[in-house]
């Protein structure tokens, strides 16, 4: 009987969001040009294999499109039962990672898989998004509460948050906060509540930059970017090189200079400078618009689902993927001290871009149980 109804879920679902299936495809499609460009002169000359970047990249875009594709055709429901096993293999994966010997490269973060390195901190984040959804909907008659309603998800949360900082990762740590802070607001909770909860947010970063001197110095780089130009503000000012070289019109696509060794991280964390370089304000604005019709679409879908919990799930997966998108690019301008956060769908990534894909299999799922709802009323 369940299997009967399961399968009629299925089969009687609304069409697929062609608007936000087709800003999501235009996105990757701009990654696939700005990694192409970034890496190859980088991959040919560090490993002997322009196409190395390319080929990993291309790897994790079909994993992650598979798992967009099998998210898309599942029910809300079947996403709510997957709320705490989730939570537990993240868990479980950031304590992995800080085994020593375990994890791959200078900082604990990575796990090798084969030809692709998972970050566990990218696993977390849709974890938390997910468990967020579900133990705030089971508590939405006692949001207004600080000890029964709000404190278990801070504390599950709050542990999610250190474990990331331990890798360390004060930048993943932080986003998971804010996370945890925009899904609080969006369910209720009381102003006095998040005024506390910012309040020991702010305290938590505060120790995270004073506790490392090179934190510190990234930071009184950011408030004085002309300070150190070869030394702590050198990335920054090689990204506003590029976007001062771009102009409005761009110096056209591959003809850019920062990309050829002056710009550290050009094909990750600072790929944005690129995109202004070689495009411009022309392009740029196009992946602001392109992120702002993202943004739009998932709060429209959050706005008209017909459950509390699909509406936090779609909040949550907007916000996630929009917010990484806006911290990132104001890093790039200088309007944020460095945080780690990829450019989503645009930077060059593995398990960041395998997740990316599956939030918007979430959101594909829900915008379907949407228009069936839409359908059904017309």
């Amino acid at each position: 009987m369940f299997q009967a109804e399961h399968t009629a879920k299925l089969i009687h679902r609304g069409p697929v969001d062609s608007w936000l299936l087709s800003v999501v495809v235009l996105l990757i499609l701009s990654g696939e040009i700005f990694v192409f460009n970034t890496t190859y002169f980088y991959a040919s000359d560090r490993f002997d294999d322009p196409y190395l970047f390319v080929r990993k990249h291309n790897l994790a875009l079909l994993i992650g499109s598979v798992g967009c594709g099998v998210a898309m055709v599942l029910p809300s429901a079947v996403f709510r039962r997957f709320a705490y096993p989730m939570l537990l293999v993240a868990v479980l994966g950031l304590c992995v990672v800080l085994v020593p010997g375990v994890a791959h490269g200078k900082v604990q973060r990575w796990l090798p898989l084969g030809p692709l390195n998972f970050q566990p901190s990218e696993f977390a984040k849709g974890a938390v998004v997910l468990y967020l959804a579900y133990a705030l909907t089971k508590k939405s008659d006692r949001i207004q509460s600080f000890l029964n309603g709000l404190l278990p998800p801070l504390l599950v949360v709050g542990t999610v948050a250190l474990l990331i900082a331990l890798e360390p990762d004060l930048g993943g740590a932080v986003f998971v906060c804010l996370l945890l802070f925009a899904l609080f607001f969006v369910a209720g909770a009381q102003f006095r509540h998040l005024a506390l909860l910012a309040g020991g947010g702010l305290l938590f970063l505060s120790y995270g930059v004073l506790s490392a001197g090179y934190r510190m110095t990234r930071w009184f780089a950011f408030f004085n970017q002309t300070a150190d130009l070869q030394g702590a503000g050198y990335q920054l000012h090689q990204s506003l090189l590029a976007f001062g070289a771009g102009g409005v019109h761009g110096v056209g696509l591959g003809e850019s200079r920062q990309k050829m060794f002056y710009l550290p991280e050009a094909h990750t964390d600072f790929i944005f400078a690129v995109v202004g370089e070689e495009t411009g304000l022309w392009g740029t604005t196009g992946i602001l618009v392109l992120f702002g019709l993202l943004g739009a679409r998932g709060i429209w879908i959050a706005l008209h689902h017909p459950t509390r919990f699909g509406q936090l799930l779609a909040f949550g997966c907007t916000f996630l993927l929009v917010c990484q998108a806006g911290l990132n690019m104001a890093v790039a301008v200088g309007l944020l001290p460095t945080t780690g956060l990829p450019l989503p769908f645009v930077s060059y990534g593995g398990s960041a871009l395998v997740m990316i894909l599956l939030y918007v299999g979430i959101l594909l799922s829900l915008s379907c149980e949407v228009q069936r709802r839409n359908m059904a009323h017309a």
